[in-house]
C-alpha cells in the first residue's frame, strides 16, 4: 500500500515520481483512491485548466507543446494530460503525444502524462478529472488537457476545462463541417493552425461566419476569438495565450469561472454516484433480482418503468 500522505507531500514539493504514482492510483481505480482524493481536495483549486480539442491532424500535440513553451516563458508551472487512444489489446496508450513534447522532458517546471481512453468515449479518459486534480494540487499553475482526435460529438472536454480551445486547420474539410460539428459549439477560443497553408484565411472567414449564425449574445457576453497560428514554428502562440488570459479574466469578472467549476464538480459527484449504483445493480443481477423483473416485463405482468421503479426502490431501501 502506498503512503498517500508522503506521496502528496512529495508531489507538492515538485517530485515527478510522486505525481506519477498518484495519477497511477487514480487510473487504476486503486482502493486508496478515496484516501488520495481526500488528501488532494483541500490543496486543489488554483490551477487554470485549458482543454485543447479538434480533429485528427490539426496539430493538437504541437500546439500544446508551443503553449507549454509560452507559459514557461511567463514563469508558470505547467501540467499536461495528453489523452491517447487505447490499444484494443493491451488497453495502454501509444504515448505519441509525449514523444512530440520531448523538448520539455527535462524541464522540472513541466509534467507531461499520457493517459489511455480505455474505451471511454468523448475524447477523454474516465480518470481525467481526478488526474487534473492531482496536477492542480501538485502546484501546477496551468493544466493543459489534450483530447484524442475527436469528431463531431466528442465534447466531454467542455465539462472538464475552464477554457476550451478548438483547433482547426485549412484543407481538412473543417470549414464545410463547421455547420454541424458539435465541437464547434463548445469553443471559447478558436485556433486555425497551420496558417501558412493555402486556405487559412478562408477557413477563418468561414468559421467566423458559422459562429455568427444564430448568435444570441447579450452585451458583455464572451465572443470567442479566432487566432491563426503556425504551432510548429511557435507563431501566434503568444496571441493564443493572450486570448486565454482574456477569457479567464472575463470569466472571473462575471462569475462564470466559479459556475463552471461548480458544475464540473457536480458532474464528477454524479458520475461517482452512478458508478456506485451500477455496481449495486450488478450485485442485484447476480442475485437474479433484475432477471426476475425482466421475466415479468416479458410475460406482460409489468411494464419496464414500473420494473425500474422496483429496482430503484430495492437499491435505496434502508438508505
Amino acid at each position: 500500500m502506498a503512503d498517500v500522505t508522503a506521496l502528496v507531500e512529495q508531489a507538492r514539493a515538485g517530485g515527478p515520481r510522486a505525481v506519477a504514482r498518484l495519477i497511477s492510483l487514480v487510473e487504476g481505480a486503486s482502493p486508496q483512491l478515496r484516501e488520495v482524493m481526500a488528501a488532494l481536495v483541500p490543496l486543489a483549486g488554483g490551477a487554470y485548466v485549458v482543454g485543447l480539442t479538434g480533429s485528427p491532424g490539426v496539430g493538437k500535440s504541437t500546439s500544446t507543446s508551443a503553449l507549454v513553451s509560452a507559459y514557461r516563458r511567463r514563469g508558470k508551472r505547467v501540467g499536461v494530460l495528453a489523452v491517447d487512444p487505447s490499444s484494443p489489446f493491451s488497453g495502454g496508450a501509444l504515448l505519441g503525444d509525449r514523444v512530440r513534447m520531448s523538448e520539455h522532458a527535462s524541464d522540472p517546471g513541466v509534467y507531461i502524462r499520457s493517459m489511455a481512453t480505455r474505451g471511454h468515449l468523448g475524447g477523454l479518459s474516465w480518470a481525467a478529472p481526478q488526474a487534473i486534480r492531482v496536477l492542480d494540487a501538485a502546484g501546477c499553475d496551468v493544466v493543459l488537457v489534450e483530447t484524442v482526435g475527436v469528431g463531431q460529438s466528442e465534447v466531454d472536454i467542455a465539462s472538464e476545462a475552464d477554457t476550451t480551445v478548438v483547433l482547426l486547420a485549412p484543407g481538412m474539410g473543417d470549414g464545410i463541417q463547421a455547420a454541424k460539428a458539435g465541437i464547434l459549439e463548445i469553443g471559447d477560443v478558436y485556433v486555425v493552425n497551420k496558417a501558412d497553408r493555402d486556405g487559412a484565411d478562408a477557413t477563418a472567414r468561414e468559421l467566423n461566419h458559422m459562429l455568427g449564425l444564430g448568435e444570441a449574445r447579450k452585451p458583455g457576453d464572451w465572443r470567442p476569438p479566432i487566432v491563426k497560428t503556425v504551432a510548429a514554428r511557435g507563431e501566434g502562440t503568444d496571441e493564443v495565450v493572450e486570448a486565454l488570459e482574456k477569457h479567464r479574466a472575463w470569466m472571473e469578472e462575471n462569475g462564470v469561472l466559479a459556475e463552471r467549476r461548480a458544475a464540473r464538480v457536480a458532474h464528477e459527484i454524479e458520475r461517482i454516484a452512478v458508478t456506485a449504483l451500477r455496481s449495486r445493480i450488478g450485485d442485484l443481477r447476480g442475485g437474479r433480482d433484475v432477471g426476475a423483473l425482466a421475466a415479468r416485463v416479458l410475460d406482460g405482468s409489468l411494464d419496464p418503468y414500473a420494473a425500474a421503479d422496483e429496482l430503484v426502490a430495492g437499491l435505496t431501501a434502508g438508505a
